[in-house]
């Protein structure tokens, strides 16, 4: 990488970081520029429209994830650290397949979660279903995040930034409880084994050894929404225990819920 890129990936990573974007998000851009970059002949200043528009179209991308990712990050570098306006090249954006969240069912995860005898993994579990948190989220959950006399955990600066708070039901804070005797943690309620943090690579093997060998450590997430629904909890109050900044989000949750469906007529039933 020449002296010219590096300029311009360090003008990108002080922008990001001004405009306080989340650090895995600031790796991701800054990958995709560097990328974008090395791919140039000319320099950055006189990059143009039709750079961008033939790179996007040539990329192989690998998934709609990653399209949107790598469209992001040259957005970002289009108008931040080049100063040029949208309206002169195309960012179009693929369509979102719109796929029903896997959920499993109340009595299926308990099945599963109550008997496992590894302390630190039964809390993970219990801890991610009980409260619908991110699997980042837990990763960041720090000790001091554990409200015992309000009986609620403080999720602090997640995702876009926003803090908010979830109930801490009474038999999770006995299964806290023999967990912090047990492992006593510093700093972070869960340490992995050489670092201060657990890995997010570790919390998808817990899910896989104990819930289900293909599935995915977010659908304790997914189930969580999926459980409230269905005991009667309103959109709302899911929207604000699962952080959503908007409601269509969470209403995802009516189509793999059982509430509604219960109540429709059915021929011979």
């Amino acid at each position: 990488m020449n002296t010219k890129e590096q300029t311009i990936l360090k003008i990108c990573s002080e922008k990001l970081n001004y405009l306080n974007y989340a650090e895995n998000t600031i790796k991701c851009y800054l990958s995709y520029i560097q990328k974008f970059l090395e791919k140039q002949e000319k320099n950055y200043q006189h990059l143009n429209a039709e750079d961008f528009t033939n790179y996007l179209q040539n990329y192989k991308f690998t998934s709609v994830s990653q399209q949107n990712q790598v469209i992001n990050a040259m957005r970002f570098l289009y108008k931040y650290a080049l100063n040029k306006k949208y309206n002169k090249v195309s960012f179009e954006r693929p369509r979102k397949k719109r796929k029903l969240p896997t959920v499993y069912s109340d009595q299926f995860l308990k099945s599963k979660i109550d008997p496992i005898k590894n302390i630190k993994h039964k809390t993970i579990l219990m801890l991610t279903y009980n409260t619908g948190m991110r699997r980042s989220e837990i990763i960041n959950l720090k000790i001091a995040d554990i409200d015992s006399d309000r009986m609620v955990i403080n999720i602090r600066q997640s995702k876009n930034n926003k803090d908010r708070i979830v109930p801490l039901s009474k038999p999770l804070l006995n299964l806290l409880r023999k967990y912090y005797t047990e492992h006593n943690p510093a700093i972070y309620l869960f340490n992995g084994q050489n670092n201060l943090q657990y890995s997010p690579t570790s919390l998808q093997a817990i899910f896989k050894k104990y819930i289900d060998k293909k599935g995915k450590f977010h659908s304790l997430r997914h189930s969580f929404a999926t459980t409230l629904h269905e005991n009667g909890v309103d959109l709302r109050n899911i929207q604000v225990l699962l952080g959503h900044s908007s409601s269509k989000t969470t209403e995802i949750y009516t189509h793999v819920s059982t509430f509604s469906l219960n109540n429709v007529f059915l021929p011979y039933n």
